[in-house]
């Protein structure tokens, strides 16, 4: 590794689409700290080994993509209390002889939905399809906003099941299959399913979505747009993609490291124009 310069990357499998150096490059030159960001090649056979040596050699964070993310929880040795409900790391930072595992993903959502979108989700009806790694990891924070319901549908009824009762104490959760999802409007839905990639939509009511309706997908880019086409046909306020929670959770990693917020704004803006995401 360089001297002189704080390493930090990200681990992924496989990881050449990642745009998280592009945004830690733009946040280290806007804040005037210097380090270097980089990404790396792992597999899931060598991961730990890698990680181990990443910080052995001097290395001070990574961010976990995946398919890593469940596996760097056994990685770090103290995991935060958002880590913890998640039972996911994106986010891991050597502190002494100490590996500290968090995981950013939710506050990154909460903080683009609130902040940069202007939802006010307090008393709101939230639908999230997909109950598998990355719903998980938003959960604990969306709860946090005190929703009057949250409903987490998922093809398999019994997996939505248990991750709602898993939840059940942080405030009003239901799981359910597709197919079970009342044909009712919610105030937000969140694509949380490969459903945009593949190009299938969950079937779920066209009574979900209202005009009033934020359809929102976790996944970004010109490739993934049949969710937000499905939203918009069916006559939605407003249909986005999931730009926005890389770059917020990237800057909750970003300060976690260094001790400083970056601005996301510009950064956001940039990403946009060299995704087409919207």
């Amino acid at each position: 590794m360089s001297e002189g310069v704080d390493q930090y990357g990200v681990f992924g499998y496989p990881v050449s689409h990642s745009l998280s150096p592009f945004v830690h490059a733009m946040f280290a030159r806007d804040t005037g700290e210097k380090m270097s960001y980089r990404a790396y090649e792992v597999t899931p056979a060598d991961f730990t080994q890698r990680v181990r040596t990443f910080f052995t050699g001097g290395g001070r964070g990574l961010n976990i993509t995946l398919p890593h993310k469940l596996a760097a929880v056994g990685v770090a040795t103290e995991l935060s209390e958002r880590a913890t409900h998640a039972a996911a790391v994106n986010t891991l930072t050597q502190e002494g002889h100490a590996i500290l595992g968090d995981n950013t993903d939710g506050a990154g959502l909460v903080r683009d939905l609130c902040d940069n979108l202007g939802l006010a989700l307090s008393g709101q009806r939230i639908l999230i399809l997909g109950a598998g790694g990355a719903t998980r990891g938003i959960l604990g924070p969306l709860l946090g906003l005190a929703p009057a319901e949250l409903v987490i549908a998922n093809r398999t009824p019994d997996r939505a099941e248990a991750l709602a009762a898993t939840f059940a104490t942080y405030g009003p959760t239901e799981g359910l299959g597709f197919q079970q999802v009342p044909d009712a409007p919610f105030d937000l839905i969140i694509n949380a399913t490969s459903a945009s990639l593949s190009g299938d939509i969950p079937p779920i009511p066209r009574g979900v979505v209202s005009s009033q309706t934020v359809c929102y997908d976790l996944a970004y880019g010109r490739s993934a747009m049949a969710f937000v086409k499905w939203a918009q046909a069916f006559g939605c306020a407003r249909a986005l993609q999931g730009l926005g929670m890389l770059v917020e959770q990237a800057a909750e990693s970003f300060e976690i490291w260094r001790g400083v917020r970056p601005a996301t704004a510009h950064v956001l803006a940039a990403l946009k124009e060299r995704t087409g995401s919207i």
